[in-house]
């Protein structure tokens, strides 16, 4: 029964659940496809000083990164789904058919956290009463699984997708105005000051010292800056043109 004052479900989802989701799934796209366009761009710059081929290549990669990371976003999460349902017909089913067995797992989680006697029992007479109650329970405490919503998968693969693009331009960008040489410098420096930016903002949000995490960020993205010219440079000057 839900207490008239308080909707503890909606508070955990707007408060604990959704934000962090979002937060995940953001940064998840949006440091993808920055790293990877970044260290893309950096290779093909490096193999050739025409940037209208830097360009191109940067803008393909970007739309290509975008697509596949939304693509993988709506798949994974319909997966959870996909598991969260079945798992929740096995308990149904575990329910109906050994009650008794289903009961003495609730018995030993409330006996872990330490729960004895009289109470104990009616904790788990109270949960058990209420098939409902019982089955999330189960769900919750015994499985560690949360429902999700049933349109997640759309939501998830909008903002992987949006977020990708974001980070995929901010390398992009020096190359727009600037020579090779010289844009190769300022995405490099963009790059890694948003980078650092983004992990500080994260750890403020979440957990973690947020220098450390700004810092993490930041090498994750340097290493893919270097492997990226470092492959064109190799690669483009022992390649027959």
């Amino acid at each position: 029964m839900k207490s008239k004052y308080f909707d503890m479900e909606k508070h955990v989802e707007e408060e604990h659940g959704g934000s962090a989701s979002r937060l995940r799934e953001f940064i998840l796209g949006w440091q993808d496809g920055l790293v990877n366009v970044l260290g893309i761009i950096l290779g093909v710059a490096a193999a050739t000083s025409d940037t209208r081929i830097v360009i191109i290549a940067g803008f393909a990669a970007t739309f290509a990164e975008s697509i596949s990371m939304a693509a993988v976003a709506y798949t994974s999460t319909k997966a959870e789904i996909g598991y969260y349902q079945s798992q929740h017909d096995k308990e149904c089913e575990w329910i109906e058919q050994k009650p008794d067995i289903e009961r003495a797992e609730v018995y030993e989680v409330y006996y872990r956290k330490g729960f004895r006697g009289k109470l104990l029992g009616q904790i788990v007479k109270k949960i058990t009463s209420n098939k409902k109650v019982w089955l999330d329970f189960m769900m919750n405490e015994e499985l560690g699984l949360q429902k999700p919503s049933a349109d997640k998968p759309v939501q998830d693969a909008i903002l992987v997708g949006l977020s990708a693009v974001i980070g995929s331009l901010i390398p992009l960008v020096p190359f727009l105005f600037l020579p090779v040489k010289t844009a190769m410098l300022g995405a490099v420096a963009i790059s890694l000051a948003v980078l650092f930016a983004v992990g500080f903002v994260k750890a403020k949000k979440t957990v973690g010292t947020p220098w450390h995490e700004g810092l993490e960020m930041m090498v994750v993205g340097g290493l893919a800056a270097a492997v990226g010219w470092l492959v064109g440079a190799v690669l483009g000057g022992s390649l027959p043109g």
